[in-house]
């Protein structure tokens, strides 16, 4: 199964253009199994999620983006979160307390919202975000190196917040994920590798062969965070 692990619809993400029918629509488009809704600092479009996702058929699985105080962090299997920025420790904390999982979105991109050396400090993160639709291709091979040398799960995604980035990336998983709980635990066995869109179909990119970046592959144009949003 081909997912997006990180999206942002526009109801509880004031900088995304996207309403969770567009998302839903363009992933089916793409060819993607199923999305995740990881809003920042909210889970508030859970229950009209779940409820879509029955309704059309198509799995959406809801998350949170935190803004901790080292930088933004997704975690998926939980029912709350801090209500103010805490440290990155503290949250990664709430998340397994809670039986979730997390990873680190974006860890080097320089708008300063990336845990970058945090990762060498904080303890229970569960992944990294090698593949970054709004990241660019050396920031993104940074993080790439870093989950090899942490063994931590390698995990791709658009954090797309208008229509043309959604499923530019996505996570492959080996077996079928039909509940988040599913999810949860597929990601924490590192069952999963990072993938990118190309010619109509998804591949697999193995962050250790570099081949992605080596070989030229612009599977599309990678842009500057800032030049899809300003938050």
């Amino acid at each position: 199964m081909f997912v997006d692990l990180h999206m942002h619809e526009h109801t509880f993400s004031g900088d995304s253009h996207l309403s969770l029918e567009e998302i839903t629509a363009r992933a089916k488009q793409l060819g993607l199994d199923a999305v995740c809704i990881t809003d920042h600092d909210s889970m508030g479009l859970r229950e009209v999620a779940r409820q879509y996702s029955a309704q059309s058929g198509f799995s959406i699985f809801t998350g949170i983006e935190f803004y901790s105080l080292q930088g933004d962090i997704v975690a998926f299997g939980i029912q709350d979160y801090p209500r103010k920025r805490v440290s990155a420790q503290a949250f990664i904390d709430c998340v397994k307390a809670q039986g979730g999982v997390c990873f680190s979105a974006h860890p080097f991109r320089n708008n300063n919202r990336g845990l970058a050396a945090a990762l060498d400090t904080v303890t229970g993160l569960d992944g990294v975000e090698v593949l970054n639709g709004s990241t660019l291709p050396d920031a993104n091979q940074a993080a790439a190196n870093r989950a090899i040398s942490l063994h931590l799960a390698q995990l791709g995604a658009s954090d797309c917040h208008i229509r043309e980035k959604v499923g530019v990336y996505a996570t492959w998983f080996p077996d079928e994920i039909h509940t988040e709980a599913e999810l949860v635990s597929a990601i924490r066995a590192h069952r999963c590798k990072p993938a990118y869109y190309q010619d109509g179909e998804y591949h697999i990119w193995d962050p250790e062969e570099k081949t992605f970046y080596q070989a030229g592959v612009t599977p599309h144009r990678t842009v500057e965070y800032s030049e899809v949003h300003s938050a």
